[in-house]
């Protein structure tokens, strides 16, 4: 199942030149567009752009997660509804195998659209001090999330009646990073707006990772990141398997 999921990605590369392209676009917008605006605000008269893809640069590796777990949950709703989920379940094959492979395979996918808009964000300016070590834990807190991420959307497209809305539902977490602290400070939210920014999983995650790649400080925002993988991955996988049980395949 894992292999049928990478042979999927090589057959259909619009879906990763997707994947890849949206995070990049909007990147290369709030840096070239807004940088220098919002680069000053957020470290005086002397940040500007070059100030602001440092800041955004980590928002933008969250946005890449997201819009790849919009691609897995279309991929389980496409299976889900062609009919061939039913012939899985004549075969001789574990049942977890099937979502398994989706995840295996959409980690990868992640992976690979990761390191081509962690090039693209140092060519235009990012300049990450973390060492060895910072990295490796960097790639292993990016990985946890990818996972949780995952099988959330696995979870999006087994609840899904059709790709269209399999593609949709997803959609919630493209828009978080914008909520939270991944493209400004979120001190400079209203209030109700602030305590949700302040309070949703992908704040600590961007706090984290901005920590780590950047030498500042991390708090308890590490504690929450982990908490908040655990918790979604953990009710994501649960749930899935329970759908994945229960649906009649077409």
């Amino acid at each position: 199942m894992f292999r049928r999921s990478l042979r999927h990605i090589l057959r259909y590369p619009s879906m990763t030149i997707l994947l890849v392209g949206t995070p990049i676009i909007v990147m290369l917008l709030f840096v070239y567009v807004f940088g220098g605006t919002l680069g000053t605000g957020l470290d005086g008269a002397t940040g500007g752009r070059a100030a602001y893809v440092n800041y955004v640069a980590p928002g933008i590796l969250l946005m890449t997660i997201a819009g790849a777990a919009q691609g897995t949950a279309i991929s389980v709703a496409t299976d889900m509804t062609s009919g061939i989920i039913a012939r899985f379940r004549t075969m001789p094959i574990s049942r977890a195998s099937v979502l398994t492979g989706h995840v295996l395979g959409s980690m990868v996918q992640t992976a690979l659209s990761l390191v081509v808009v962690v090039g693209v964000a140092m060519a235009i300016g990012f300049r990450p001090t973390a060492g060895f070590g910072g990295w490796v834990v960097a790639a292993g807190l990016l990985a946890l999330i990818t996972l949780a991420l995952t099988w959330l959307s696995v979870a999006f497209g087994l609840v899904s009646k059709s790709v269209e809305t399999a593609s949709n539902l997803p959609m919630i977490l493209l828009l978080l990073p914008f909520l939270g602290s991944g493209f400004v400070p979120t001190d400079s939210m209203p209030g109700a707006l602030r305590w949700f920014a302040e309070y949703q999983p992908f704040t600590p995650f961007t706090e984290t990772l901005r920590g780590l790649l950047l030498g500042g400080p991390i708090g308890n925002s590490g504690f929450l990141a982990l908490a908040w993988c655990a918790l979604i991955g953990g009710l994501s996988y649960l749930w899935a398997r329970r759908l994945y049980r229960l649906r009649p395949a077409r």
